[in-house]
């Protein structure tokens, strides 16, 4: 039996409800219960209330791991796209020994289970006697999301950018100077997502955060702590601000580095 236009456009619309319905209900349910007024996340609702929002912000543990989060995920990511940036550009400019290699050893921690990398850190750490900080939990982010923007950026250098480095060359740049002013302007959508998706990565990454942490905690951690003594109705609304959060860094990438120029743009800039 054929199906026609309209059975097809059905199907694929009945095809996208389930997968959007299958993504996004368990977040639907974590944020409708996180303004439930009652202690247990479960039916009939009591609500609206924001008592588990005022909860969170009155805890100054929760808070303080929230602001360590953001700092982590926004300062390592910077590490992560420096390094990757200056990687991506010696390996593309330049003919290196073994190169073929090199890059499959830069990206190789892709494939690599968080918890083998945070094990291997956290015995680095301690064989150098490095105490376990906010700052080797910024560290192994750095180096989990230092491969995500090599791969992002190194694909994006193309032939082309090659002919505007050498007119600089030719008007008297450095080298320094043609990679800080000329390659990375080129390359700003390409750093921009690098830097947007390691922040989000970073943001909500757990494993490596426990394994490398202490006394301060990223927010993860934290929530992993409340988990640790039962349910825990604050979890809820820790997690729909997570949500939030994500969404607004996605938003962001969308509208600054995804977003289409329209025609009118095209004629405005020619």
């Amino acid at each position: 039996m054929r199906i026609g236009p309209a059975g097809v456009s059905w199907l694929g619309g009945l095809y996208a409800a389930l997968l959007y319905g299958f993504i996004f209900l368990p977040v639907a349910v974590l944020v409708l219960f996180s303004f439930q007024g009652g202690r247990f996340p479960i039916p009939p609702f009591n609500g609206p209330s924001l008592k588990w929002y005022e909860a969170v912000l009155a805890d100054d543990r929760l808070v303080q791991a929230l602001v360590n989060s953001l700092a982590v995920a926004f300062l390592s990511s910077v590490v992560a796209c420096v390094l990757g940036f200056l990687a991506a550009y010696g390996f593309a400019r330049y003919r290196l020994p073994g190169s073929a290699l090199q890059r499959a050893l830069i990206t190789a921690p892709l494939a690599v289970s968080y918890l083998i990398i945070g094990m291997g850190l956290l015995i680095t750490f301690n064989m150098m006697g490095v105490p376990r900080s906010l700052l080797t939990v910024g560290i192994g982010h750095a180096v989990i999301n230092t491969p995500l923007c090599f791969a992002i950026i190194y694909s994006q250098m193309g032939a082309h950018q090659v002919n505007v480095e050498r007119a600089a060359r030719d008007l008297g740049a450095s080298d320094r100077q043609v990679m800080w002013l000329i390659t990375a302007p080129m390359l700003a959508p390409a750093i921009l997502a690098s830097y947007f998706l390691s922040v989000t990565f970073s943001w909500d990454e757990f494993i490596i955060a426990f394994l490398l942490s202490r006394f301060d905690v990223t927010l993860p951690v934290e929530i992993w702590s409340l988990l640790r003594s039962g349910l825990d109705p604050r979890t809820n609304a820790v997690g729909s601000i997570v949500f939030l959060i994500s969404i607004l860094v996605v938003v962001v990438l969308e509208a600054t580095v995804f977003r289409r120029p329209r025609p009118d743009d095209r004629g405005r800039r020619a």
